[in-house]
C-alpha cells in the first residue's frame, strides 16, 4: 500500500451563511491517516470573491467537481444543516454518474428530504426578525448582528442560502442512496428536532443510526470531541463493511 495515500477523504461541507471556520480544528482532531478537506461554497469563506450558488443541485456539482472522487482513495462527506443537504446531493449526483459513491454520509441537523418544498420561510423574513432567529439558533458571531456594515454584507449571504435550503426539494423518483448513512441531531434543536431526523432511515439503504448529542442546532460548536468521535467510529464501521464486500 502506498504510504502517503490516506486512509480516507473525509470532507466537511458548512451550513447556510458559514464556512470552513466553523470546522478548523476537526482535522486535527480526526485520525491523522484521514485526509480532512473543508469545503467553502462560492461566495463563502475562501471561495468569498465567487459568485454564490443558490442552487442545491449545481452546488453539489461545483463542489463535485472539486472533489474528483477517484476509485483508489475512499472518501466519505459530512454535512450540517445546508451542508447535509448538499452531501445529499453529491452522493446522489456521483451514483447516477457512475462515479465513484462515498463509502459514508453523515446529516447533521437537517430534516430528511421531502417531496414538496417549504413555503416563504426564513430568507423572506424583515432584517430584525432574521437576525433574532439566528441568534436562537447558534453558529453566527455576535460582532455580526451588532455591526451594522458586517450585517450588511452577511445578510444578503445568509439569505440566498436559506432561499437554497427552504426551495430545494429531492428528485421526485430518487431511491434509497446505495452508500451508509449517519443522522446526528441535537436534542434541543427544534428546527431539525431528533424525530424529524428520523426520517433519513428511507433514504439509505445501510443506515447506520441517528446520533442525538446534548444542545441545540450547533450542538458541537463548544465541543466537537463526541461528535467526532462518533463520525470516527461510524467511518470505521462502513470502511470495514466495504472490505469486506470488495473481499468477498
Amino acid at each position: 500500500m502506498d504510504s502517503t495515500r490516506p486512509a480516507l477523504r473525509l470532507f466537511v461541507l458548512h451550513h447556510a451563511g458559514g464556512s470552513h471556520l466553523l470546522y478548523r480544528d476537526w482535522p486535527a482532531e480526526l485520525p491523522d491517516t484521514w485526509d480532512v478537506r473543508l469545503l467553502d461554497a462560492p461566495g463563502h469563506g475562501l471561495l468569498l470573491d465567487l459568485p454564490q450558488i443558490s442552487d442545491a443541485g449545481r452546488l453539489a456539482d461545483f463542489l463535485l467537481r472539486g472533489m474528483e472522487p477517484e476509485p483508489t482513495c475512499p472518501y466519505a462527506l459530512f454535512g450540517h444543516s445546508m451542508g447535509a443537504l448538499v452531501a445529499y446531493e453529491i452522493t446522489r449526483r456521483a451514483v447516477d454518474r457512475g462515479l465513484p459513491p462515498p463509502v459514508w454520509v453523515g446529516v447533521s441537523a437537517r430534516a430528511a428530504p421531502q417531496p414538496t418544498g417549504q413555503a416563504g420561510g426564513y430568507h423572506e423574513l424583515p432584517g430584525a426578525e432574521l437576525r433574532t432567529r439566528l441568534k436562537q439558533l447558534g453558529g453566527t458571531p455576535d460582532g455580526v448582528f451588532d455591526d451594522p456594515e458586517l450585517w450588511a454584507l452577511f445578510d444578503p449571504i445568509i439569505r440566498a442560502d436559506l432561499r437554497l435550503v427552504e426551495n430545494w426539494r429531492p428528485a421526485p423518483d430518487a431511491g434509497p442512496l446505495p452508500v451508509a448513512l449517519s443522522a446526528f441531531a441535537g436534542g434541543a434543536d427544534h428546527s431539525a428536532s431528533p424525530a424529524r431526523m428520523t426520517g433519513w432511515e428511507e433514504h439509505t439503504e445501510h443506515f447506520l443510526g441517528l446520533r442525538v448529542f446534548d444542545g441545540g442546532h450547533f450542538y458541537f460548536q463548544d465541543d466537537p470531541g463526541p461528535l467526532l468521535r462518533r463520525i470516527e467510529r461510524d467511518v470505521t464501521t462502513a470502511l470495514e463493511a466495504a472490505g469486506a464486500a470488495r473481499s468477498s
